[in-house]
C-alpha cells in the first residue's frame, strides 16, 4: 500500500498541578472536577454525538463523503488541465465529466454481465443441486463406513431396542378424529399503478440521486478549494497561519496523489483478474474485474473477498470442480504480485496505517454505512490520519490510527529504563547506532531521555530506590555499549592529557559522566571518573587531581540559584589551578547557560550543553597546543 513521507510530529509531555486553598471553617466543600478529567468526559461525550450523527445521518453524509474522496482523485485532473491554459470552472467541469462517463460505462457494464448470468440461472441453480446432492451422498456413505467400523455393537444394541426392521414403532396415525376447515379469505390489497411504479423505480432512483448529489458537492469542492482550505486552517490551526497552510496544501497533495495512484493500481487489478476470468471461462468476467477492483481498496482481505463469488460460480458452471480451482488460484497469484512487486515500486508498501487500525475501521465503518464504508474505510482512515499529522488538535488520530510508534526514541527509551529493562533499552539503541554514532545517540536520544528522568525526581514522583534502580541500569548500558564508542572516521585521537569527568550532586550525573568518560577513553584521552561525594567540602581534600588537564562537569537538573555549582568550582580550582573546567549544564534554558553574568559567577572556563560539544572543547585547545608546538 502507500507510503505517505511525512515529517514525525512532534510529541509533547507535560505535567501541571494546582494546589488549592483549605477552605474556611464551616464552609461547605464542594468538589472540583479537575481539568484534564473534565476534558476527558467532554472528549468521550463529542466522540458518541459524532459516531450518532454519523449513524442516524448517514443518507446525507455519504454522498458528502464521496464527494470529497472523488475531489482527491480529480484534483490532480484538474491541475493538469489548468497547466494547459484551461479555466479553472471548465477544467472542473471537463474532470467531472469524465469521471460521469467512467461511472456510466462501468454501470452500463455490469447490467449487461447480469442480465447475462441472470438468463442462464436456472442452469447454475441446477448444477449446484447436483454437487450438493452428491457431496450429501458422499458424505452419508462415508459416515456410514466408519460408524459401522467403530461402533458395531452400538448398532446392534439401537436395532434391539428399535425391533425388527420394517415394524412401525412410533405412534399410530390418528383414527376418527375430525378434521377442522381452515377459512381462506381474500383480501384486496389494493396496490394501485403509482405503488408499483414506486416499488419499481425507487431502487433505480435512489442510486442516480446519490450520484447527482456527489457530483455537485465535488464540483463545489473543486471550485472552492482555497475557499474551504481556509475555513479549515481557522478552525484548526489559526495560531500559526504559515505552517499549517503549507501542511494542509502538502497533506491535500499527498492524498490526491495517493489516491490516483491506488484507484490506478486497483483499475489495472481489476483488468487483469478480468482478463484472467475470461481466459478460464468464468461467465461475465468484467463485472467480477470491476468488483475485484472496488473491494481491493479493503487491505488484506478485499482481493480475496471478491474471490469468493467468481469460484462459486465457476463451481455452478461445471460438474468438476477446476475452473473454481483455477479462479481460486488466479486471485492468489494476482494479489501477491501487486501488494508485494507492484505497490513497493509504485508508491511504497505502507498507508501509514497500523494492520489492527485498518481492521477495525473496516468493521467500524461498516457498522455504520454497510458496503459502502467497507469500501470508504481505509481511504477516510487515512484522511483522518494524514490530517492529524498535519493539524496538532487533531493528533490524537495519528497516535491511535498511524503506523509510526507511539513514542518518541526519547521516550522509549525513557520508558525501558523506568522498567528496568536494559535488554530492551540495548536492542533500541543498536538499531540506532546502525545509522548514527554513539554521541549522536547519547546526546539524541539518552541525555534527552535522562532530563526526562531528572524532571520527574525534581517534582518528587520517582522515589530514591527507584533512582536508584534507574542509575544502575544506565551504567551496565553504558558499559554494554563500550564497543561502539570509536572515533569520527578522519578525526584525529584528542591528546589532552588527562580529564577529571565530574558528577553534579543528581542521581543520573554519574551516568553522563560514565558516557563522557567512554567518548574520551575511546578517542584516546585519559577519562577518570570522579563522584559527587568525592568533591564535596569534607571529601576534597583527599582528592588527588595532579595531572588533571581538564575537569568536565555534568548537570542534568539545576533549578534556582546555583550557588552550590558556583562552591563546587571554586573547590576545583583550587585542587587544580592549572586545569581548565568545563560545565556541561545540559538543560540549556537553565540560569547559568544563557545569561553571561551568572556565567561569569560561576567561573568556570567553558560551558557545553551537550557531550559532542564538550568532547569538540576539550580537544580544540589541545589541538592548538600541538600545532603551535
Amino acid at each position: 500500500m502507500n507510503s505517505i513521507n511525512t515529517d514525525v510530529a512532534g510529541y509533547e509531555d507535560a505535567a501541571t498541578g494546582a494546589r488549592n486553598p483549605t477552605p474556611a471553617a464551616g464552609a461547605a466543600q464542594i468538589p472540583a472536577t479537575g481539568a484534564p478529567e473534565a476534558r476527558g468526559l467532554l472528549g468521550v461525550v463529542v466522540a458518541v454525538a459524532l459516531v450518532a450523527a454519523l449513524y442516524f445521518a448517514h443518507d446525507v453524509l455519504i454522498p458528502i463523503t464521496l464527494a470529497v474522496l472523488l475531489s482527491f482523485v480529480l484534483s490532480p485532473v484538474v491541475r493538469l488541465l489548468q497547466r494547459i491554459r484551461i479555466p479553472r470552472a471548465p477544467a472542473v467541469i471537463l474532470s467531472v465529466l469524465a469521471a460521469l462517463g467512467v461511472v456510466g460505462a462501468l454501470g452500463t457494464l455490469i447490467g449487461t454481465q447480469v442480465a447475462g448470468l441472470t438468463a442462464d440461472a436456472p442452469q447454475y441453480a441446477q448444477t449446484i443441486e447436483t454437487k450438493i446432492g452428491s457431496a450429501r451422498v458422499y458424505a452419508t456413505e462415508h459416515l456410514a463406513s466408519v460408524t459401522s467400523m467403530f461402533a458395531p455393537q452400538h448398532s446392534a444394541k439401537a436395532s434391539a431396542r428399535t425391533g425388527a426392521p420394517g415394524t412401525l414403532t412410533g405412534p399410530s396415525p390418528q383414527t376418527g378424529a375430525q378434521r377442522r376447515a381452515v377459512p381462506v379469505e381474500v383480501v384486496n390489497n389494493g396496490t394501485s399503478p403509482l405503488t408499483v411504479a414506486r416499488s419499481i423505480l425507487g431502487p433505480v432512483l435512489a442510486p442516480l440521486e446519490t450520484l447527482l448529489i456527489v457530483l455537485v458537492v465535488a464540483i463545489f469542492i473543486l471550485l472552492q478549494k482555497e475557499d474551504l482550505r481556509d475555513r479549515f486552517i481557522r478552525l484548526f490551526g489559526s495560531t500559526d497561519l504559515h505552517r499549517t497552510t503549507l501542511a494542509m496544501d502538502d497533506a491535500g497533495q499527498r492524498l490526491s496523489r495517493y489516491f490516483l495512484s491506488q484507484l490506478s493500481v486497483n483499475t489495472t487489478f481489476g483488468v487483469v483478474i478480468g482478463i484472467g476470468l475470461w481466459l478460464i471461462g468464468i461467465p461475465a468476467p468484467a463485472m467480477w474485474g470491476i468488483l475485484a477492483g472496488m473491494l481491493r481498496f479493503v487491505p488484506y482481505i478485499g482481493s480475496f473477498l471478491a474471490s469468493v463469488a467468481p469460484a462459486a460460480l465457476g463451481a455452478a458452471i461445471a460438474p468438476g470442480w477446476s475452473l473454481a480451482i483455477e479462479a481460486l488460484a488466479l486471485f492468489f497469484i494476482v494479489e501477491p504480485i501487486t501488494g508485494y512487486v507492484v505497490e513497493p515500486l509504485l508508491y511504497g508498501h505502507s498507508t501509514g496505517l497500523s494492520p489492527t487500525s485498518v481492521i477495525v475501521a473496516a468493521i467500524f465503518w461498516s457498522w455504520l454505512w454497510g458496503p459502502i464504508g467497507l469500501i470508504l474505510s481505509t481511504p477516510l482512515t487515512l484522511c483522518l490520519v494524514v490530517t492529524g499529522r498535519h493539524v496538532k488538535s487533531l493528533e490524537f488520530f495519528d497516535v491511535l490510527l498511524g503506523d509510526r510508534p507511539a513514542l518518541t526514541p526519547v521516550e522509549s527509551f525513557y520508558q525501558r529504563v523506568l522498567a528496568n529493562n536494559v535488554d530492551e533499552a540495548l536492542a533500541q539503541a543498536e538499531a540506532l547506532l546502525e545509522h548514527e554514532t554513539l554521541v549522536d545517540y547519547y546526546d539524541g536520544v539518552v541525555l534527552q531521555g535522562l532530563r526526562l528522568a531528572a524532571d520527574d525526581e525534581a517534582r518528587g514522583t520517582v522515589d530514591a530506590a527507584k533512582e536508584s534502580s534507574m542509575a544502575r541500569s544506565m551504567l551496565l548500558m553504558i558499559d554494554d555499549l563500550a564497543d561502539h564508542a570509536r572515533p569520527t572516521e578522519g578525526e584525529a585521537p584528542i591528546a589532552a592529557g588527562t580529564v577529571a569527568c565530574v558528577a553534579g550532586r543528581g542521581p543520573f550525573d554519574e551516568a553522563v559522566t560514565a558516557m563522557l568518560g567512554q567518548l574520551l577513553r575511546a578517542s584516546g584521552v585519559e577519562a577518570r571518573r570522579v563522584s559527587h561525594d568525592a568533591v564535596s567540602r569534607e571529601a576534597i581534600a583527599s582528592l588527588d587531581l595532579s595531572g588533571v588537564d581538564v575537569v568536565a562537569i555534568s548537570y542534568l537538573h539545576l533549578a534556582g540559584s546555583p550557588a552550590h555549582l558556583r562552591f563546587l568550582v571554586r573547590r576545583l580550582r583550587t585542587k587544580a589551578p592549572r586545569a581548565r573546567i568545563i560545565v556541561g549544564l545540559w538543560p540549556e534554558d537553565v540560569k547559568g547557560q544563557s545569561d553571561a553574568q551568572a556565567r561569569a559567577a560561576i567561573g568556570a572556563d567553558d560551558y557545553a550543553v551537550s557531550l559532542g560539544e564538550t568532547l569538540a572543547k576539550i580537544a580544540a585547545p589541545a589541538r592548538s597546543h600541538a600545532a603551535a608546538a
